[in-house]
């Protein structure tokens, strides 16, 4: 089902007010929340979950997942971490995700970008080209 222009374009102005110089704020997103439990809107669950959408898209922009096969290093995961930082122009964290299907090296994720080097990736890309 289709969701309403309205609905969109107030989630939108509502993400905008989380932002605070471009950046997601926890205190302007209560608030948010705050705001529309009090004014409850027309189609409030609708509104919620577009502005949800909005705001996970934010998170996950901001937020690397590093999988790996075993353990590895916390100053690697900093220097994963910083040359993302470096070349999305913004403060990206890393998050460790422990992946035994990997085999052996790592997969990173930031939105909707995969960096891989792992044995499991080029073993896949063997058999596709084989």
């Amino acid at each position: 089902m289709a969701v309403p222009k309205k609905v969109q374009n107030l989630a939108r102005e509502l993400f905008k007010l989380s932002l605070e110089q471009g950046r997601l704020s926890a205190d302007r997103v209560a608030a948010v929340l705050a705001y529309v439990e009090k004014t409850k809107p027309a189609h409030t669950v609708a509104v919620l979950q577009a502005y949800q959408r909005l705001i996970a898209r934010e998170v996950a922009r901001g937020q690397v997942v590093i999988e790996h096969a075993g353990p590895v290093n916390t100053g690697l995961l900093d220097q994963i971490s910083a040359a993302l930082s470096k070349r999305y122009g913004r403060t990206v964290t890393w998050v460790s995700k422990p992946n035994p299907a990997l085999l052996a090296g790592l997969r990173a994720r930031i939105g909707d970008d995969v960096y891989e080097s792992s044995a499991a990736g080029q073993l896949s890309t063997l058999a596709t080209n084989a």
